[in-house]
């Protein structure tokens, strides 16, 4: 086994004249389930339940759900599948972080990510295929956003996570900082987060839940109205408006006074300290006197500075500051009263940061794809 395992693929694809495939499970109504259970005399909440408690369990096959007859799992596999999607690869780092690149019936591919630190087993989740904010740092972007994801595929990359767990082990934190913005998806991404924090589903404290944005102003307040204390994690990556508006164009259209207003509003509201995070692009946002406009534009407010050093990435110009210079710059911060720290770098051996993993992929595919015949 080399230190960075390629494991191979779970559901390859199928044979030219293969039937179309099933629906997915995850992606049926209410009443078409109700319809299927009582056609057959059957209990629709009490086989729901049942079924659900399995895929909480880490069970993504029909066959391993044994409360259930086994004329009722013949006929549950005939009629859908669990999952929509397929793995077209999973990755494993040295760090024992693991990758799966998903992908839907639509051949839209997504990437979800499991680390692992101490106790700590998280998942980081994605909520669009690809993004449409233009962060000029940022792989998921690359090619613009081309479409939300549905909750059932939200759930299916909870549930691929939880197929991939040890025995001993469980989730106990997500993050939504995956491919896109999630506050732009939001209306699909909390029935997800209300089961995986439910008894019923995985029983996550909802304090273990961080919800990632590049700053939407009415988004951050509407998420704050359902009063969930999650924790926000605000994309800042500059001090002033000039910069950042560079770095994030849709600052353009809001300023960082409103995007700390509303943070500010949600900090009141779920009771929970906002962080910012800050993307260091050598050259560019990591100067000293950068630390010091964000330190004092963050004096007085309860906040955590996250500062990420920059994750090379294929195709892009940035490049990642020296040791010295993310020491310094956390060390100013600091002067400040501001507390922050630096994030440490998890799976950089399977291109773990969002995107990567799939634009790699994407290339492969180009690279490796024979000659059309004209």
């Amino acid at each position: 086994m080399t230190p960075t395992e390629r494991i191979p693929l779970l559901n390859p694809s199928p044979p030219e004249n293969a039937e179309p495939a099933k629906r997915s499970f995850l992606s049926l109504a209410e009443e078409e389930f109700d319809s299927f259970c009582l056609a057959r005399n059957d209990k629709p909440s009490l086989r729901s339940r049942q079924i659900w408690s399995w895929l909480a369990r880490g069970i993504g096959n029909w066959e391993g759900m044994t409360d259930l007859s086994a004329s009722l799992r013949s006929a549950l596999a005939a009629q859908w599948d669990l999952f929509a999607s397929k793995i077209v690869l999973h990755s494993r780092a040295t760090d024992l972080t693991e990758k799966l690149l998903l992908e839907f019936p639509d051949a839209k591919q997504i990437e979800t990510v499991l680390m692992r630190e101490e106790n700590r087993r998280t998942i980081c989740l994605s909520t669009q295929v690809g993004c449409g904010m233009g962060c000029v740092f940022c792989a998921s972007g690359l090619e613009g956003m081309q479409r939300n994801l549905q909750t059932s595929e939200l759930f299916e990359q909870i549930l691929r996570v939880r197929e991939i767990l040890g025995p001993a082990e469980r989730l106990s934190h997500i993050v939504v900082m995956g491919m896109g913005e999630p506050l732009a998806n939001l209306e699909r991404l909390l029935p997800v987060l209300d089961w995986a924090c439910s008894e019923k589903g995985l029983g996550i404290s909802a304090r273990n839940v961080t919800i990632s944005t590049v700053g939407l102003p009415k988004k951050i307040v509407e998420l704050a109205s359902h009063s969930k204390p999650y924790h926000l994690a605000v994309s800042l990556h500059a001090p002033n408006d000039a910069l950042r508006n560079r770095i994030v164009p849709t600052n353009q259209g809001t300023g960082l006074e409103v995007i700390l207003d509303a943070a500010q509003e949600y900090q009141k509201i779920s009771g929970r300290q906002v962080t910012y995070e800050y993307i260091l692009l050598a050259g560019v946002n990591d100067h000293s006197t950068h630390a010091d406009e964000l330190g004092r534009l963050l004096t007085g407010r309860k906040s955590h500075v996250n500062l990420i050093p920059f994750n090379p990435v294929s195709g892009l110009p940035w490049k990642r500051p020296s040791q010295e210079s993310i020491d310094l710059f956390r060390d100013r911060l600091r002067r400040f009263g501001v507390t922050a720290t630096v994030r440490k770098r998890k799976g950089a051996d399977i291109d773990a940061a969002c995107g990567q993993l799939r634009r790699e992929a994407a290339r492969t595919a180009r690279v490796m794809a024979p000659p059309s015949i004209s």
